[in-house]
């Protein structure tokens, strides 16, 4: 009885096998890098004080002591991940200076609110400040990326000197957007796409109360404004302003208020 031949199959699962390349080992450099990113989105996706250092470690394809190893504990990765964060969502108001103010501003708070999105869980719990793993350096964090915004914000403005009402004004719009994003992912009651026009249409309007405080601003605009079109945002802001004041149940009393007492 002639001897059976091994089939070819089995022979070239055995020579892939063979000539398999190993799995790379990740540098300390990389390991480390692959447990923030790792870390982040799961901070973004639940609260930090719902994530263990075993769902980190899981998610990583890691060990428990492997992720000891690079850090101390959660909190260490915690705030690692948040300057992560930080950095990241510092750099999505950068923006460059052509084109019409409002147009800048609405591509800004559409890199924001993305932000805000894909981070929401970890977004809330920071700002809320409900977190069980709250730090100064997780307020830290924050405040530097408040001031980041602030700065770009200014910088757009191009006042080279910027007066304390300005800064105050600018300050108190980040506050706002801040509130608006946290009640907007509790129960998001309008589409992203008209929460981004009003954030940017808000500060326009705050901008325009505090010009009447400072020329310098007051002259500014003036030039924004002309630059705006038709179709932008301020100019979409203009509109329902102007419609909202000619209305006949504000005219009479808004025109007895813009006269001057009688001395």
């Amino acid at each position: 009885m002639a001897s059976r031949t091994p089939s070819a199959a089995p022979r070239a699962e055995e020579q892939h096998s063979a000539t398999r390349a190993p799995r790379r080992r990740l540098s300390v450099d990389e390991r480390r890098e692959q447990l923030i990113a790792v870390a982040l989105q799961l901070f973004s996706d639940r609260a930090p004080e719902d994530v263990s250092i075993d769902d980190i470690a899981a998610a990583a394809g890691a060990s428990r002591p492997l992720v000891y190893h690079y850090f101390p504990g959660k909190q260490a990765l915690y705030e690692e991940a948040l300057r992560r964060a930080g950095r990241e969502l510092a750099g999505r108001f950068e923006e460059s200076g052509e084109g019409p103010l409002s147009e800048r501003l609405h591509r800004v708070m559409g890199r924001y609110l993305d932000f805000v999105q894909s981070h929401a869980a970890g977004f809330t719990a920071l700002l809320r400040g409900g977190s069980v793993v709250a730090s100064p350096d997780a307020g830290a964090v924050i405040d530097q990326v408040r001031r980041a915004a602030q700065e770009q914000i200014l910088r757009h403005l191009g006042l080279p000197d910027p007066s304390p009402v300005l800064r105050r004004t600018v300050r108190a719009w980040i506050a706002n957007a801040e509130i608006s994003s946290l009640d907007w992912l509790a129960d998001k009651p309008v589409p992203v796409e008209t929460l981004q026009p009003h954030l940017v249409q808000e500060l326009v309007a705050a901008l325009t109360v505090a010009a009447t405080r400072d020329p310098e601003l007051a002259d500014r605009l003036g030039e924004f404004f002309a630059a705006e079109r038709p179709d932008g945002p301020a100019a979409r802001l203009v509109r329902d302003l102007a419609g909202t004041l000619a209305s006949p149940a504000l005219a009479d009393s808004l025109l007895r208020l813009a006269t001057p007492p009688a001395h």
